[in-house]
């Protein structure tokens, strides 16, 4: 289940929530029926809750909403991508550590 603090994200609200926001944001492409994405969920929600104020923790279902990670060249998932200023910074393909998408995230601060 995910948490609370974990931004749902659409193809209609992508651009609000991450392309014009004002903090970094880091994004978990994901699907329902994939493992790794399950697997590191549980990591995405932490860090959630560890850098609320200070980045946004999303995630789009790339079934449900296909264009945006059309537009970002996702091919697999999970994808993370970080974004700072409406632009990406960094990604990440697969269920990686937990310390891995830390050092993302702390390229944005």
């Amino acid at each position: 289940m995910a948490s609370d603090k974990v931004l749902q994200l659409t193809d209609d609200n992508f651009e609000s929530e991450v392309l014009k926001s004002s903090v970094p944001v880091l994004v978990d492409f994901w699907a329902s029926w994939c493992a790794p994405c399950k697997a590191i969920a549980p990591v995405v929600d932490g860090l959630a809750a560890e850098y609320e104020g200070k980045v946004k923790i999303a995630k789009v279902n790339v079934d449900e909403n296909p264009a945006t990670p059309g537009q970002y060249g996702v091919r697999g998932i999970p994808t993370i991508i970080l974004f700072k200023d409406g632009k990406v910074l960094d990604q990440v393909v697969g269920a990686v550590p937990k310390n891995q998408l830390e050092s993302l995230i702390k390229k944005a601060l």
